[in-house]
């Protein structure tokens, strides 16, 4: 089923994608003297009021020829805009942003899809499987064992040091409180654990029931937190928008909207980076997948440089600076994705 779910998100992700890309060149069998849409006298591919095609398809081999487009094709735009986005990432903004629309994949298309086989790449090599709490569990066990065992050393050594006539006062007081840890482990262990001291004390009730929620069920938590990165990754570019901003804050020529582009457009780069690692962790080449955390700042610079023609200097600066705001807007948004996850 997670194979599945997995196939579903990039199937999903693609659709989506299609569906906000503009189309173009598209034909089909009818050849209709007036647009079938809204009834307009058709002059050319478009209808000139709607923009609904002038050929419209009613085949089911038409039917799959866009569904497989849609998949895989993006129309050859694809093609044109992922080594622009690879290489050179400046240029691709700068040309989108100069009008250049129908050349290119939109960057909200992009991300779109990029986002959901991210997810669906993830699920099928492992890498969000469900098998980090068993493991957790796994060392929970091994820790009350070592535990116990530790415990039954203590009062061997005890019983010799009573019978030798000698003091056991701090012995029995160790032996207390190693007692006590393993039974507060056992707690952990079974997911009914009571949240003590200062927590119960100077903690909000809401952040007790998720603590709580999240120790007696963290497959659930685990699986929500998946659910809420994937339907709020959309939530990056508006976290993402004002750092960028900060850097170019009396640069009129460069608005919001140019902003926007660049971090839609960096952040797709992200996602492919995050598919990447995850084929090669699976293909057992982790050393590798390594030193791909090197490459976003490389690329953010060249990015920098060429959307915003920027000097060497003031694009490293502000790379620095994005840099580190990534970071912050990251954490702002696992901070909304852990909130959703343990609602």
């Amino acid at each position: 089923m997670g194979d599945l779910e997995a196939v579903g998100d990039a199937v999903t992700g693609a659709m989506l994608a299609r569906a906000v890309e503009p189309e173009a060149g598209d034909t089909g069998h009818t050849h209709e003297g007036a647009c079938l849409n809204c009834g307009t006298r058709l002059v050319g591919p478009f209808c000139a009021v709607c923009g609904q095609k002038s050929h419209v398809h009613r085949s089911l081999k038409g039917f799959f020829q866009d569904f497989v487009a849609g998949l895989f094709n993006f129309e050859g735009k694809f093609w044109r805009t992922l080594p622009m986005l690879a290489w050179m990432p400046g240029e691709l903004t700068r040309r989108y942003i100069a009008g250049e629309r129908a050349r290119f994949i939109s960057p909200i298309a992009l991300y779109l899809f990029t986002v959901f086989l991210t997810f669906a790449v993830l699920n099928l090599t492992g890498a969000l499987g469900g098998e980090k709490p068993s493991v957790v569990g796994s060392s929970l066990d091994v820790a009350a064992k070592e535990q116990k065992a530790d415990i039954a050393k203590l009062e061997k050594f005890r019983a010799q040091q009573a019978k030798a006539g000698k003091p056991v006062a701090n012995l029995d007081r160790k032996i207390a409180s190693d007692k006590h840890d393993l039974a507060q482990l056992e707690k952990v262990r079974r997911g009914d654990i009571a949240i003590e001291g200062d927590m119960q004390r100077d903690s909000p009730q809401w952040l007790r029931n998720a603590v709580r929620k999240a120790q007696k069920n963290p497959e659930l938590v685990v699986t929500n937190m998946q659910d809420a990165a994937s339907k709020f990754s959309w939530l990056l570019i508006p976290l993402s928008v004002p750092f960028l901003w900060l850097l170019f804050p009396f640069r009129r020529r460069h608005n919001l909207y140019d902003h926007a582009v660049f971090v839609t457009y960096s952040l797709s780069f992200m996602m492919m980076l995050v598919i990447a690692a995850g084929l090669l962790v699976a293909a057992g080449a982790s050393s590798i997948a390594g030193f791909l955390f090197f490459v976003p700042p490389f690329h953010m610079y060249r990015q920098l440089k060429g959307a915003y023609e920027l000097s060497r200097f003031g694009t490293w600066w502000r790379t620095i600076l994005l840099t580190t705001f990534a970071f912050i807007a990251g954490g702002l948004f696992f901070l909304v994705v852990a909130a959703v996850g343990m609602s």
